[in-house]
């Protein structure tokens, strides 16, 4: 990869990490990148319409772009309108936020959702964003597909979530985490109290694909409505959503990738 490639991808992944936007001299230094060559980079996307600057000489921010090609992939390969009736239904039926990820080799990314809750308490992540997989209903329903081995090296890649950054009870050892895989292996699918964020619940299944796992579906909620008993009714519910988009996403591009989370 050239360094100019490299140094504009690092300044959207900034820029898309801090959505109030950042003033040229502290992307500058944040990505260890001169000046000078970060306000040219930022110049040229600015041009193409991924950067705007609102103010002469303020921060720069990006626009809604990336987005918009983002949710263009998603629609030409169809996936939204393959998964959508399964997730209502799903959401329907659970009364909870219903989410969509797929593997994209070793990440794991939110690309559809269903809310079952039109009123009171929501909890609604923003879609696009990669799963952290330590801690998230949805990493461990990907990572219980695969041997120990093979998920602790995609978390050691990505790194634990820390407590204080999501819930109180994110497994920050291997011991840890490995007690949660091995409880999902024998239930068939994850399931999290307060290990994403405080006050909140999660499960999730894993969609297979001749034997490999190419997305997850997951059910989220607030912990005091979507309780271990809740879950536990809602079992049967998810594997079956999850077993049922299993072969219908050979009509999706998106779902054609191999993972390397073999296992």
């Amino acid at each position: 990869m050239s360094v100019a490639l490299d140094r504009g991808l690092a300044l959207l992944e900034q820029l898309a990490a801090h959505p109030d936007g950042l003033p040229l001299a502290t992307l500058a230094a944040d990505l260890d990148m001169p000046l000078s060559a970060c306000h040219r980079l930022l110049g040229a996307l600015q041009a193409r319409g991924y950067v705007r600057q609102p103010r002469s000489h303020g921060d720069y921010v990006l626009t809604t772009k990336l987005v918009s090609l983002g949710l263009g992939y998603l629609s030409g390969a169809g996936l939204v309108d393959i998964a959508e009736p399964l997730l209502e239904r799903l959401a329907k039926a659970s009364g909870e936020l219903v989410r969509l990820s797929i593997v994209d080799e070793d990440r794991l990314t939110w690309v559809a959702k269903a809310q079952g809750v039109r009123k009171g308490l929501r909890y609604d992540p923003d879609m696009g964003a990669e799963a952290r997989l330590s801690c998230t209903a949805s990493g461990h329903g990907w990572l219980l597909t695969m041997s120990d081995e093979r998920a602790l090296a995609l978390v050691s890649r990505q790194g634990f979530g820390l407590p204080k950054d999501y819930g109180p009870k994110a497994p920050t050892t291997v011991k840890a985490l490995l007690g949660f895989l091995h409880a999902a292996r024998v239930r068939g699918y994850a399931m999290i109290d307060e290990v994403f964020a405080p006050g909140m619940t999660a499960m999730a299944a894993p969609v297979m694909r001749r034997r490999e796992a190419i997305g997850v579906i997951s059910i989220a909620g607030p912990r005091i409505r979507l309780t271990q008993a809740r879950m536990h009714e809602l079992a049967p519910a998810l594997l079956a959503a999850a077993a049922e988009l299993g072969p219908v996403s050979n009509a999706s591009s998106l779902f054609g990738r191999p993972p390397l989370g073999k296992g």
